[in-house]
């Protein structure tokens, strides 16, 4: 089965920078689609962003345009979210997750394969 891993969590003052890292491993096939949700308490899980494997494709919440950048380790089976200039809104578990077939969507429904979630802290 596909497992997926996130990491790279923690405390960070407003402005400041994360990484969240997305590791992938046991089933994987080439053409699937990572991506990272979050959720804050009392509040619905969101599409942050996602990549496609399938042309390398990516798609972005209009709330972190221009500050959060996904990427991809091939050779590490890895995707990464770098989170830069954090606001106190972006506080929330994030959460990777994996999907066939849905091109670039950030609805979490389409999503089968989800990650246990990693915490951010955005606070001074």
């Amino acid at each position: 089965q596909l497992q997926l891993a996130e990491s790279g969590g923690g405390l960070v003052q407003p402005g400041g920078s994360l990484r969240l890292s997305c590791a992938a491993s046991g089933f994987t096939s080439h053409y699937y689609t990572i991506g990272w949700f979050r959720q804050a308490p009392g509040k619905e899980r969101e599409g942050v962003s996602c990549f496609s494997n399938s042309g390398g494709l990516t798609n972005v919440a209009d709330s972190v345009k221009g500050r959060f950048t996904i990427s991809r380790d091939n050779a590490k089976n890895t995707v990464y979210l770098q989170m830069n200039s954090l606001k106190p809104e972006d506080t929330a578990v994030y959460y990777c997750a994996a999907a066939w077939g849905v091109a670039t969507s950030l609805f979490k429904d389409d999503y089968n394969y989800w990650g246990q979630g990693t915490q951010v802290t955005v606070s001074s």
